[in-house]
């Protein structure tokens, strides 16, 4: 196979993570016989310094040219002005916007070699296997803003549409899983939520009848996810919510830093990043974890490129590394020495070759 991917290391710890994802990359194109054509290209602080903008005309033209795009992180304190009219976090939300990527899957599943790293009782944690489906491109993040005096408004809006298609995407997923979809509102207090709900139901009656439908509030899903997350199958809501619950079930896997993710539109081309941020303290270190940006590459092979054997490859390479205990500061047991980026790249890198 011949594929264009574009790379975007961003800012932070984002080159050093996305560095030991072309590496694993590379593996896969030598050991399938695939070529990988990347192309690097700025966004967020780096592309503010270089440019002026979060997300050059430039980087937007070679996301687009590509098959899949890998992204590292945004931000970081040089550029965390919240009065400044440019930020880093716009050129992330632009590049969604602009490639109409609506739906980002976030899976979260724990190795139990890792149950240490949570804060959770162990008991809790035996069979978590869950994937949360945000909608990414509507609701209060892209809803109009405004500051005048003392007030400011932030406008949540959300169309039956954009409703219709995320549900599909979760409920087709969950169709393929457990057949288990829990919608997650606030319909006791938002009428973008009551619409959500109704549109849910209707969508899922009438064309997923065969998974089963659960509706819970999203504070009553923060307490389960803690409380009995082993229960949750699919989960789908919208923006906001779907930002922080699963920054919140990043603890579930032990740490941020294990967790991948895909951002989908219609046609077969995403944006592939974990879901941690730049980690500007850690920056340069060497000690950032790689496996959730190393995951993500997993995700652009299954969902983008149709390469399901190389996806499950790399995720049983990176199962083996933590396996045999190469486990970055994020996921070390107190006393023990932590690995490095590169180790733990390394790690996953020689289990790829062997087969793992």
């Amino acid at each position: 196979m011949r594929a264009a991917i574009a790379v975007l290391p961003g800012d932070g710890i984002g080159p050093e993570v996305v560095g030991e994802a072309k590496r694993v990359l590379a593996v896969v194109s030598e050991k399938w016989g695939h070529t990988f054509t990347l192309r690097e290209a700025l966004i967020g602080g780096a592309a503010i310094d270089a440019t002026g903008s979060a997300l050059p005309p430039e980087t937007l033209e070679v996301a687009r040219a590509a098959d899949a795009v890998l992204l590292g992180a945004v931000g970081g304190p040089k550029w965390d002005d919240p009065r400044a009219k440019v930020r880093p976090e716009q050129g992330l939300l632009a590049i969604r916007k602009a490639l109409g990527l609506y739906a980002n899957l976030r899976p979260v599943a724990v190795n139990p070699k890792l149950l240490h790293a949570s804060p959770l009782r162990p008991e809790l944690l035996v069979g978590v296997d869950m994937l949360v489906v945000r909608e990414l491109t509507g609701g209060s993040y892209f809803g109009d803003k405004l500051r005048d005096g003392d007030r400011a408004v932030d406008t949540c809006v959300y169309t039956v549409p954009e409703v219709e298609r995320i549900v599909r995407t979760a409920a087709r997923i969950a169709r393929g899983r457990r057949k288990k979809l829990t919608s997650v509102d606030k319909a006791n207090v938002l009428e973008t939520s009551r619409l959500w709900r109704e549109v849910t139901v209707r969508v899922m009656k009438d064309e997923f009848p065969d998974v089963v439908l659960s509706h819970m509030l999203v504070d009553a899903c923060a307490m389960h996810l803690i409380r009995r997350p082993a229960d949750f199958d699919v989960i789908v809501t919208e923006n906001m919510f779907g930002d922080i619950l699963t920054d919140e079930a990043s603890m579930l896997a032990g740490s941020m830093g294990m967790l991948p993710s895909a951002s989908l539109g219609e046609g077969k081309r995403g944006l592939y990043e974990p879901i941690h941020g730049s980690a500007p303290d850690i920056a340069g270190k060497g000690i950032a974890n790689p496996y959730a940006t190393i995951l993500s590459i997993a995700l652009l092979l299954r969902h983008s490129l149709g390469l399901e054997a190389e996806a499950r490859a790399v995720e049983a390479a990176v199962a083996v590394a933590i396996d045999r205990g190469i486990w970055t500061a994020d996921l070390a047991i107190s006393g023990s020495a932590p690995a490095s980026t590169t180790t733990a790249g390394d790690a996953v890198v020689d289990a790829l070759r062997r087969g793992a």
